[in-house]
């Protein structure tokens, strides 16, 4: 017998028949002999009615009366389902987050979960009763009991954390899809289901905005290793696995508060090769990481910052043995890339920089949260540690720093993450439960590692990005924890961030460009701010753009792939889509596009690695 969660998303439950449906399928799994937990949302647009009758009662209604509000759509299905379940002859209860024992945080409409009180949920469980959850919601822990919300998206949190809690033997999401595609089944009608998928693949995707499970979730499943299994409310079929490492003992208190760092990670084996003011139109990095790919050439870091004029600067890291290769290539294919007009301008100089390290934070804890970065950015600049690349992902974040600085900079971090030293063999971030410092050696896989047969498991485009430049930023330590330390603290959440590779001089200042995006509905007001400080701390102007797209491609079998980023970056130039940005982490590319062609590069892309299957999911009303 097992111990299962199950949870059932808004257009699951949308209707009485759909509720019935749903009340057949926990019946039918209970009779196998299991026990049940069922946390369901709100039936369908329940909750964006609320908050359309809250809009017309106020323009900017209180959050304490809009999560008394909001908390109320999931206990309308919770009490339906209950009754469908008795109908059936199932016993069963129906429970708000409050009476559950979900203690969060003191922070209405985007509380985190501390922990939850299991004695009165195990009680009725034992008693052979379906507990049927209200998701979405908790209480704080203050003495005024407050209702507290997790925020759109919270019911998969409260399922995979109640999961956690009970150390059941898996929790199942339900949802209109069959399980995790390789993208956005609306954009592309091919799309093919995974069979499974690490947490770590799962998190860059959630977070980059594949909607079928929330990056907290996500987050709760690889710290404390709950098997997860997304499936459709609609079919019997087996669906997509989400797999994590086995756990090491993380305590169920502060569920969602835990460090937000696993692990610093560090390479000194590291070089980068940059080419300054190539030409800014498409097909540019296609050239180039093309010629790479066919030198079997693997590169680590790839940045492009923002453009200046007509040009663009784009830098990538390798490992030392190999720069020599890397750089012959870069210099062969410069004149080629260089204005016919003036083939002996200083248009795409080759730089190489030698004697450099990469330095990372890595962990699941650092989504949503907009003051890690800052921190991080903070502390190398206190240990007089200037920083050369930024490169960031969901689950981590990364400088390139200079090589007799890196052990004053992970000294730094391992003190201000609170991660204890211990050199491990080459590898990624450590298991949930272990703060780790890891060295990495090589960022290829060991041979008895076997690489994925396909590289790329996803492709994912966010449509809801605004880029920010700031021109002329001093180059020297400390700048990046101003700026990013400004936007922590009107709680601002960056996710791509870009350090121009060209450095001019004014009036004895050596200064960068610096790019980063926001969610769009952060734009404005993160320029205003910024622009008001900009005289104060010696910047120049600040650019906002919110006609963007970002495309991504997430992958675990990337790494050690040389081809894979020239694969991405051919279909785009295929199509005449020019890369304004491009950040990289081991397992995810990122470029910047035009809005407009934010559909078109997805379908490029995917098409580009075969991932289109021979079915069309058709995504219910």
């Amino acid at each position: 017998m097992s111990l299962i969660v199950q949870k059932y998303g808004g257009t699951s439950v949308g209707s009485v028949e759909r509720i019935q449906a749903v009340a057949q399928r926990v019946y039918k799994t209970v009779k196998a002999g299991n026990s049940l937990v069922v946390v369901v949302s709100a039936m369908g647009k329940t909750t964006d009615g609320l908050v359309k009758l809250a809009n017309e009662i106020s323009p900017n209604p209180n959050r304490r009366e809009m999560d008394m509000l909001l908390s109320t759509g999931e206990q309308v299905t919770i009490a339906l389902l209950s009754m469908a379940l008795q109908e059936l002859g199932q016993p069963a209860i129906s429970m708000t987050g409050a009476q559950v024992g979900i203690v969060t945080e003191a922070e209405h409409s985007r509380a985190r979960i501390l922990h939850i009180e299991t004695t009165r949920l195990i009680r009725h469980i034992n008693a052979g009763k379906v507990v049927v959850v209200a998701g979405f919601q908790g209480t704080s822990s203050a003495g005024e009991m407050e209702i507290t919300t997790l925020g759109r998206g919270g019911s998969d949190t409260s399922a995979v954390a109640i999961a956690a809690a009970l150390r059941a033997n898996f929790c199942e999401i339900y949802t209109d899809v069959p399980g995790i595609l390789t993208t956005d089944p609306r954009l592309v009608a091919e799309a093919q289901l995974m069979d499974d998928i690490t947490c770590n693949e799962m998190l860059e995707l959630a977070s980059l905005g594949a909607k079928v499970l929330h990056p907290r979730a996500v987050e709760i499943a690889r710290n404390y290793g709950v098997p997860l299994v997304v499936r459709s409310s609609w079919t019997d079929a087996h669906g997509t696995w989400v797999t994590s490492a086995k756990p090491q003992g993380r305590s169920l208190i502060n569920l969602e508060i835990a460090l937000p760092v696993d692990a610093v990670e560090f390479d000194t084996n590291q070089a980068k090769v940059a080419l300054l003011r190539v030409p800014d139109k498409p097909g540019i990095a296609a050239r180039l990481f093309g010629e790479i790919s066919r030198q079997k050439i693997d590169v680590d870091l790839i940045i492009q910052s923002v453009h200046e004029g007509n040009s663009n600067d784009i830098a990538f890291t390798v490992t030392t043995p190999i720069l020599k290769r890397a750089e012959a290539v870069a210099a062969a294919i410069a004149p080629a890339l260089r204005s016919q007009s003036n083939p002996k301008s200083d248009e795409a100089e080759v730089m190489v920089e030698h004697n450099i390290a990469k330095v990372s934070i890595a962990g699941a804890g650092m989504i949503g949260r907009p003051g890690v970065a800052a921190k991080m950015f903070a502390t190398l600049a206190e240990a007089g540690v200037n920083i050369q690349m930024i490169s960031t992902s969901e689950v981590k974040v990364s400088c390139v720093v200079n090589a007799a600085e890196c052990d004053r900079a992970v000294n730094a971090l391992c003190s201000a993450f609170e991660i204890e030293p211990g050199e491990q063999g080459a590898g990624g971030a450590g298991e949930a439960g272990e703060n780790k410092l890891i060295f990495l050696s090589s960022p290829l896989p060991t041979p008895h590692s076997p690489l994925p047969t396909s590289p790329v498991r996803g492709v994912a485009l966010d449509l809801n990005q605004a880029r920010l430049a700031i021109r002329q930023l001093p180059d020297r330590p400390g700048m990046a924890a101003k700026l990013f330390g400004l936007l922590a603290q009107h709680n601002i959440s960056v996710d791509m961030i870009i350090q121009s590779q060209r450095c001019r001089v004014i009036d004895g200042v050596p200064r960068r460009d610096i790019a980063f995006t926001v969610s769009r509905v952060d734009g404005e007001n993160a320029k205003e701010m910024l622009t008001e400080v900009a005289a104060e701390l010696g910047w120049g102007e600040v650019v906002l753009d919110s006609a963007i797209a970002k495309v991504s491609i997430v992958g675990a079998g990337m790494v050690g792939q040389p081809g894979v980023a020239a694969k991405m970056f051919e279909a785009l130039a295929e199509y005449q889509i020019n890369i304004q940005m491009i950040a990289t982490s081991e397992i995810k590319i990122s470029c910047v596009v035009a809005q407009e062609q934010g559909v078109k590069a997805l379908q490029a892309i995917h098409a580009a690695f075969g991932l289109a299957g021979s079915e069309k999911f058709v995504v219910p009303a």
